[in-house]
């Protein structure tokens, strides 16, 4: 025997109901008869949580086991870092020359590289006058926010 509800429907037609709006991801099904009306709605689903910005995951390192650190180890020289996260690629096509290398003297907005994001190439200015010391990531690799790409002195 089928349980009633309030309004007369039987409670197994307003599980149904229920099911079909989970399923087909509706907001609400509303059926009328010539005496009566039911209506289910969905809870709405509550927004997304805004997307934070992580950078590289920090690995906790026991005192005892990390190695001095001596001069070597010490950056030196000024850290051209992504804006924004994407594709690091050192040239404007597969079969170019690259922008920089170790080595290259650059200036002030030179490219220095590009990032495509989104299908966007943009291209990327060095900040600083000097010479390339060091490239930090490899052509072709994907990139974060602020990751260091290079290292001019």
């Amino acid at each position: 025997m089928s349980k009633q509800c309030d309004n007369g429907f039987n409670l197994n037609i307003v599980k149904a109901l229920a099911k079909i709006i989970k399923e087909n991801d509706l907001g609400k099904v509303k059926i009328k008869n010539s005496d009566s009306e039911i209506c289910v709605e969905a809870k709405p689903c509550p927004p997304p949580p805004p997307i934070a910005n992580v950078g590289a995951p920090s690995i906790a390192v026991d005192s005892a086991d990390a190695p001095d650190e001596t001069k070597d180890d010490v950056v030196s020289g000024n850290v051209c870092k992504s804006p924004i996260v994407g594709t690091f690629y050192a040239a404007s096509a597969p079969d170019k020359e690259p922008f920089v290398s170790v080595g290259s003297q650059v200036h002030k907005n030179d490219v220095i590289y590009i990032i495509e994001s989104m299908k966007v190439m943009s291209e990327v200015t060095s900040e600083f006058d000097g010479r390339v010391k060091e490239i930090c990531v490899n052509n072709g690799e994907a990139v974060e926010y602020g990751q260091p790409i290079m290292i001019i002195e």
